[in-house]
C-alpha cells in the first residue's frame, strides 16, 4: 500500500534569505517604536516636559519641529488682509417709534423727537488706491446717510461716496487717510477653473475672516442678479457681511469683489459669485474720470434664443441674441437694424447670449463705429453702427 505521508523538501536558499530579511525588518521596526516612545532625543526629537500636577514627574511628549507648515496660504492672506475694510453705514429711520403713537405721550411731547439713526455693519470693501479709494458693492451703501470704514488696524474713519454703478452692483468710496495698505490688482483673464482662491471679509460682523476654495466657473451670466454679469463662481464660503470683500489668488492679488451667493437658507452652501476685478477697475476709472460709468449703447432690446424660438425661426443654432425691439431713431435704427434680426457678433466677437451681448456693447466707446454681424431671414450681413452713450438708469 502506498504511504500517504507528505514528503517535506528542504527550503530553498532564496526562501531562507526572505525569512531572515522579514525577521530583521520586524525587529528593527519594533526597536524604532520603542526608542521613539522612550528616548525620542536619540532620534533628534527633544521631548517636551509637560507637568501633570504639583510635584508630579514630567511626562515626555513629542513636538513638531519649528517652521512653517508644508502647505499654507498665510503669505497670500497676510498681503491681502490689511487692505480689506469693514463698511458701517447709518440709515435714518423715518418710522416713528411705537411710543410716539401713544396719545398720552404725544400730549406732552408732540412730534419733537428726531428720527432714530442706527449704525450697523453691512459689508466689506477693498482699498485699491493709496489716495483712499475703496471699492465695495452698491447694495452695501445704498440709501446710507452716513458711512464709516473700519480699517484693519482698528481705526474708524468717515467715508464719502464718489460714485455708484447699480447696473454692476459696484460703488466707489473715498476716505481722507493716506499711506494706506493697498490691494494689488490681479489678472482675472489668467484665472482658470480649479485655481485656489481666498475670500476675505467680515461675515456676520464677527471680524475679518479668510475662507478658502477654488474657482468653480468663469463668465457666469444670465443669473438675473445685475444687468451686467460676468461672475467668477467660487465655493469659498461667502456669507452676509462678505459683500464688497476681496476674492484673491494665492499670491494675494485681487481677482474679484465678492457680491452674491446662491442659498435657500441665507448661509453659504458653496455657490458664491464675485465681480471680476477687470470690471471693477473699469467702473473705478470711469467714476473717477467722469463721475459716472460711461458705457456704449446702440438702442436695442434683446431676447434669448430658446429651442422653441430656434425652431420657429428655422435656425440651426441657439447662439446669438434676437433683436426684440429697436429704439426709434437710435443708433441701431439709423444703421438699419430691425426687430427679428439675430445679432451674431459685435466687432468680431461672437455673441453667445444676451448677457454677453450687453457686455460687448457696453465696452464700446461712445462716438466710435462698431460692426455688427446679423442674421436676417437666414442670410448673414454686417452693418456699421455709430455707438451712443448709454442713458443713466432712473433712480
Amino acid at each position: 500500500m502506498k504511504d500517504d505521508l507528505v514528503t517535506l523538501r528542504p527550503a530553498s536558499p532564496f526562501r531562507r534569505l526572505w525569512l531572515l530579511f522579514a525577521q530583521v525588518v520586524t525587529v528593527a521596526l519594533a526597536l524604532y517604536f520603542v526608542v521613539a516612545a522612550l528616548r525620542p532625543d536619540w532620534l533628534g526629537r527633544p521631548p517636551v516636559q509637560v507637568p501633570v500636577g504639583p510635584g508630579a514627574r514630567a511626562v515626555p511628549v513629542l513636538q513638531a519641529p519649528p517652521g512653517p507648515p508644508t502647505a499654507s496660504y498665510r503669505e497670500a492672506a497676510g498681503r491681502a488682509m490689511p487692505a480689506v475694510v469693514n463698511i458701517l453705514t447709518s440709515k435714518t429711520s423715518r418710522e416713528a417709534h411705537p411710543i410716539l403713537k401713544d396719545p398720552f405721550f404725544r400730549r406732552f411731547f408732540g412730534d419733537r423727537l428726531p428720527p432714530e439713526e442706527q449704525m450697523s455693519s453691512l459689508g466689506s470693501g477693498v482699498i485699491v488706491s493709496g489716495e483712499g479709494y475703496i471699492i465695495t458693492n452698491f447694495h452695501v451703501v445704498e440709501g446710507a446717510d452716513r458711512i464709516e470704514v473700519g480699517l484693519a488696524d482698528g481705526r474708524k474713519v468717515a467715508a464719502r461716496i464718489v460714485g455708484t454703478d447699480p447696473e454692476t452692483d459696484l460703488a466707489v468710496l473715498r476716505i481722507g487717510e493716506r499711506n494706506l495698505p493697498v490691494m494689488v490688482l490681479g489678472q482675472p483673464d489668467n484665472a482658470r477653473v480649479g485655481d485656489v482662491v481666498l475670500a476675505i471679509g467680515n461675515p456676520f460682523g464677527v471680524g475679518q475672516t479668510v475662507t478658502m476654495g477654488i474657482i468653480s466657473a468663469l463668465g457666469r451670466n444670465n443669473l438675473h442678479i445685475n444687468l451686467y454679469e460676468n461672475f467668477i463662481q467660487t465655493d469659498a464660503a461667502i456669507n452676509f457681511g462678505n459683500s464688497g470683500g476681496a476674492l484673491v489668488d494665492i499670491q494675494g492679488n485681487l481677482l474679484g469683489i465678492n457680491s452674491a451667493i446662491y442659498s435657500q437658507t441665507g448661509g453659504s452652501i458653496g455657490i458664491g459669485f464675485a465681480i471680476p476685478v477687470s470690471t471693477a477697475r473699469t467702473v473705478l476709472e470711469s467714476i473717477i474720470k467722469h463721475g459716472q460709468v460711461v458705457r456704449g449703447w446702440i438702442g436695442i432690446e434683446s431676447q434669448e434664443i430658446t429651442p422653441e424660438l430656434a425652431d420657429s425661426f428655422g435656425l440651426g443654432r441657439q447662439s446669438g441674441a434676437i433683436i426684440a425691439g429697436v429704439v426709434r431713431n437710435g443708433p441701431a435704427d439709423r444703421a438699419g437694424v430691425r426687430p427679428g434680426d439675430i445679432l451674431l457678433a459685435v466687432e468680431g466677437q461672437n455673441v453667445k447670449n444676451t448677457g454677453e451681448m450687453l457686455n460687448l456693447i457696453a465696452q464700446l466707446a461712445p462716438g466710435t463705429k462698431a460692426r455688427l454681424k446679423l442674421l436676417r431671414q437666414n442670410r448673414e450681413s454686417s452693418v456699421d453702427v455709430t455707438v451712443g452713450k448709454r442713458p443713466r438708469p432712473s433712480p
